[in-house]
């Protein structure tokens, strides 16, 4: 197992910002990690990574406990912290060169994860001139030096732009072909892009853990119905396999049902049937954006 947390909570004073958190990820897993801002995100990567101490529970990396065995642990980790922390007046072969002096690690090295996060163009550059796409390419192979099982990325691609996400996103995926990749990121499109398997946190809670596959296949659908007039919840709760109704704004329904019947047809029929023309009318599958509204949401 590459990462087992066990009842981890953290407290800063009073405030708890973990509450009981446990997770297992197995080896070669690329798991994302979703929260809103102050959910207790960066908190649980810095215990990770032995940068903070856990106030109650236990975890372990690569089977080195966090307590008992801290070096091992952060030995077989590669982290890129949120705000990546590089040296602008180095360039960028200096930097991985004086990095790897520090832990000993040959230059052979250096040139491989050159070229494995595409810097060769960008090596002889003060990385001041790079672009923050490259510098995000810079922090990750400084994390790669060592030759890592186990990559911890804390918002990797916050601030870059169309182009840079999609250079950023194909690295970390060719990278997650033979490491364990536990990354944390606000865009739902790279979770979905990158991770087979969501865990969710709230208000320092794990609200959900799930293989992208599984909600893929689960049996819920949305259907987004304008009509041209009000209709009465009560009327609208006759639609058969009905779980939800939501008033989002005029006349404007979602409607959400647990089948795998297209249930458009039968919001039609309804509408005809009550004297109402529906002016728009779509199905919306449910994906990771509805999971973590409602799970994140409803918990505010």
């Amino acid at each position: 197992m590459s990462i087992s947390v066990k009842g981890i909570t953290k407290y800063y004073g009073e405030q708890k910002a973990l509450d009981e958190v446990s997770f297992s990820i197995e080896k070669g897993e690329i798991v994302g990690f979703l929260g809103p801002n102050g959910a207790g995100k960066s908190t649980l990567m810095k215990i990770l990574t032995g940068y903070l101490d856990a106030s109650e529970g236990e975890a372990a990396v690569n089977g080195f406990s966090l307590e008992k065995d801290l070096l091992k642990a952060q030995q077989s980790i590669g982290y890129l912290p949120e705000h990546n922390p590089l040296y602008p007046e180095m360039y960028v072969r200096e930097y991985l060169e004086f990095n790897a002096s520090i832990y000993k690690i040959p230059k052979s090295r250096i040139e491989e994860v050159i070229q494995q996060t595409g810097l060769l163009p960008e090596a002889n550059k003060k990385i001041e001139q790079l672009s923050k796409g490259y510098r995000q390419r810079v922090g990750l192979a400084n994390a790669l030096l060592h030759d890592p099982e186990v990559l911890i990325l804390d918002e990797p691609t916050t601030g870059l732009d169309p182009n840079q996400l999609v250079e950023i996103r194909d690295l970390i995926r060719e990278t997650g072909k033979e490491k364990t990749i536990f990354l944390s990121t606000h865009i739902m499109r790279e979770v979905e892009a990158l991770c087979e398997r969501v865990i969710i946190i709230n208000k320092g809670k794990i609200v959900a853990d799930k293989k992208l596959a599984a909600l893929r296949d689960e049996q819920v659908q949305i259907i987004e119905v304008e009509f041209d007039y009000r209709i009465e919840e009560v009327a609208l709760k006759r639609l058969p396999h009905l779980t939800e109704i939501m008033n989002t704004g005029g006349f404007v329904y979602e409607l959400v049902f647990e089948t795998q019947k297209d249930m458009r047809p039968a919001v039609f029929d309804f509408a005809h049937d009550h004297g109402l023309k529906t002016l728009q009318l779509n199905r919306k599958n449910k994906n990771l954006e509805n999971l973590f509204s409602e799970l994140t949401l409803e918990r505010e």
